[in-house]
């Protein structure tokens, strides 16, 4: 097979399992599981899985994978793709939105030095999600940090991305990231405002992120999405409704990408229920024969019970 170009990364594989793959880029374990030494990149997410058997998620590429720390960044880089992590402890830096300004600031400062420097896509993991209230919300305050930490970086080009609570006290604020030796394409959901540009009712910074990104080598890395149409949430209470708009907006953002917008992907998706006890609703509301990944989470908005996340290859 002919080598490609240097500014083109190889297909990048994304599996659910229990087994470390043979050229492991990252490996991510939930509910509290020790990730294998597998080589690459090692994370531990603090949400507990709602599966049988709870499975760790596989990257991997072909080629070599190096990987290091860089402060208190640790990556793993091969194939044109990079992955990096860093955990802040908020009681360090003076509450969630020092944190986050800290730990956005790093990240861009990061990146701007790698040859893999385009960020795609970002998970943004963190304690007590929606305590506090009106602007003094959790949340808010951390997309006023993520903000401020970001400077200029990310202005018109935000990547995708992921924002989830979890119920950890004694973990930070969790930040992980997808980033590549060439640009991706940003998508946005014809039947969602861009959170981007949501009013100030949900809060004086809105979210920085994109619906989705069309990676590089044709996958797209769909966004945490929710049951919201135009900025408002919709089916308050109702969680069965919740998933399948969550799914409807997930089709839409395919076609907007330019892929069939039937639901069978070829790499996991990630499902975070606020409520363990209404796991028999969401099963009966997914599609059958898509690889999933069923944990507990906590969404960015309190009336909202279930968001949904994963990738589609071409």
């Amino acid at each position: 097979m002919p080598s490609l170009p240097p500014d083109v990364p190889c297909l990048l594989r994304i599996e659910l399992g229990v087994a470390a793959t043979s050229s492991p880029l990252m490996t991510i374990s939930f509910d509290g599981a020790n990730p294998p030494v597998t080589g690459g990149l090692c994370i531990s997410v603090p949400l507990r899985a709602l599966d049988r058997m709870p499975l760790r998620e596989h990257w991997s590429v072909d080629g070599d994978v190096r990987h290091g720390h860089s402060g208190n960044v640790r990556w793993a880089r091969g194939g044109g793709w990079l992955v990096a992590a860093l955990e802040l402890d908020e009681s360090v830096h003076g509450g969630i939105e020092a944190t986050a300004a800290e730990a956005y600031a790093t990240l861009a400062a990061f990146a701007a030095r790698q040859p893999e420097r385009h960020v795609l896509r970002i998970w943004n993991y963190l304690a007590d999600i929606n305590a506090g209230l009106d602007d003094n919300e959790r949340y808010k305050l951390f997309c006023a940090g993520r903000r401020r930490g970001l400077g200029e970086a990310f202005q018109g080009a935000y990547p995708a991305a992921t924002a989830i609570g979890h119920r950890d006290r004694t973990r930070g604020l969790i930040v992980y990231w997808l980033a590549s030796v060439a640009p991706g394409t940003r998508i946005e959901n014809p039947r969602q405002v861009p959170a981007w540009r949501y009013p100030r009712q949900y809060g004086p910074v809105p979210p920085g992120f994109a619906r989705g990104t069309r990676l590089p080598d044709g996958s797209l890395a769909i966004s945490g999405t929710a049951s919201i149409v135009g900025h408002a949430s919709l089916h308050v209470g109702d969680c069965a409704a919740q998933v399948r708009e969550s799914l409807a907006n997930i089709a839409a953002l395919q076609v907007a990408a330019g892929l069939p917008p039937e639901p069978e992907v070829r790499a996991p998706m990630k499902i975070y229920l606020r409520d363990a006890g209404e796991l028999p609703t969401l099963r009966a509301n997914i599609p059958a024969g898509i690889p999933v990944q069923l944990l507990e989470g906590d969404i960015c908005r309190r009336e909202l019970l279930v968001e949904i996340e994963g990738w589609r290859h071409p």
